[in-house]
């Protein structure tokens, strides 16, 4: 198979849907591959160890996607990239479609086929494709959150561990899963008072058995939130519905109830938000205000730290990368149930249920659309 990997074009993203060693892995089962001219260049990774993997190195990013039978990106394309897919051609990339009518438009009438990594599952009943850049946002959450409560930034002027004599913020994480256990890790390491919500009593009983005392961990209902929103200092939105639109937790009229200046980063933003008023921002204007409350909202947190998410990233991508071209997309996906929960878009039809369900396509599954 001829594999494709252009240089990703949105604001301020770094990152590359595959390593050098990953080109090589490829190229050792016998494929070819091909990478945009510096597509990896912000990262460290040259042409020459692209070159020295086996990868070709081609100049545009429409020579990729007019040769190419698969394109591995990180995000989802872009509206002139949308044009360039064709009938038959496979997208391998982040999607988040349910919350982007436009792209889900174009996908559709492009006629390729479009798994999403964000909706691939495992045995476990996880989202491994999902997980490691959910790690990477849970951490950053907190740095970008700290940052924000500076005053120079907007925010309250509070250090978030405090110091001897003077209490620590109290940060308050909406959603356990992979994100809110980052989240939660990296505030309780710089001495915050962390409070963690989720609606999974075996969610919280693990983090009570890990973490004990370090952190408190509460039901999350619309009360509970309310109740804790005038006392924190930093509130992480760290909600999934996998492949749906995100849940809206916290009004405009609640934060009337929060102090000014306090922070709200909304890691969810890529599928639409947790909170009522977020809208999405880039790393070059990650912040906006509202009623007095900070919002950082990047839709591509990750790639803030990119060479570190690029790794992370091909090393969970890479194996489905492997079985989609050793076998062909249609076996593959047919042979492995959750590889085949990835496909969202398939020759004009939604095969993914949330996705359909939120913009109000039919819902063709994905074996009936493959067969």
């Amino acid at each position: 198979m001829l594999i494709g990997v252009p240089k990703e074009i949105k604001n301020h993203e770094y990152r590359i849907g595959l390593t050098p060693s990953g080109a090589r892995e490829l190229i050792s089962h016998g494929h070819k591959v091909m990478v945009q001219r510096d597509g990896g260049k912000a990262i460290g990774l040259t042409n020459e160890m692209y070159q020295k993997a086996g990868a070709e190195i081609v100049d545009t990013a429409e020579e990729i996607f007019q040769r190419a039978e698969m394109i591995i990106k990180v995000k989802e394309p872009q509206p002139n990239e949308c044009k360039m897919l064709r009938p038959g051609q496979l997208l391998y990339t982040y999607l988040h479609l349910a919350p982007d009518p436009e792209q889900t438009k174009a996908l559709i009438a492009s006629g390729c086929t479009a798994i999403a990594y964000e909706t691939v599952t495992d045995r476990k009943g996880g989202l491994p494709l999902l997980a490691p850049m959910s790690e990477v946002a849970g951490r950053m959450s907190i740095q970008a959150g700290a940052h924000a409560l500076e005053k120079a930034q907007g925010g309250s002027g509070v250090l978030l561990g405090g110091v001897p004599g003077v209490k620590p913020a109290e940060v308050l994480v909406i959603g356990g899963g992979v994100v809110g256990i980052n989240a939660a890790r990296m505030a309780m390491g710089m001495n915050a008072h962390v409070t963690i919500l989720d609606r999974s009593l075996d969610r919280l009983k693990y983090l009570d058995e890990v973490y004990g005392h370090q952190l408190t961990t509460i039901y999350s209902t619309h009360d509970a939130i309310e109740e804790r929103l005038p006392d924190t200092d930093l509130v992480i939105g760290a909600v999934l519905i996998p492949g749906a639109a995100a849940p809206k937790l916290v009004s405009r009229a609640q934060l009337g109830l929060m102090r000014p200046g306090s922070v709200l980063v909304d890691v969810a933003i890529d599928q639409g938000g947790c909170f009522e008023t977020s809208k999405a921002t880039t790393h070059q204007n990650p912040t906006y205000e509202v009623d007095g409350i900070i919002h950082y909202c990047v839709a591509n947190m990750p790639g803030g730290v990119a060479r570190t998410s690029t790794f992370a990233l091909t090393n969970a991508t890479l194996p489905f990368a492997v079985q989609l071209a050793n076998k062909g997309p249609k076996k593959a996906m047919l042979d492995d149930p959750h590889l085949l929960n990835g496909l969202n878009i398939h020759a004009g039809k939604v095969t993914y249920e949330a996705v359909a369900r939120d913009l109000g396509y039919e819902y063709v599954p994905a074996e009936k659309a493959l067969v």
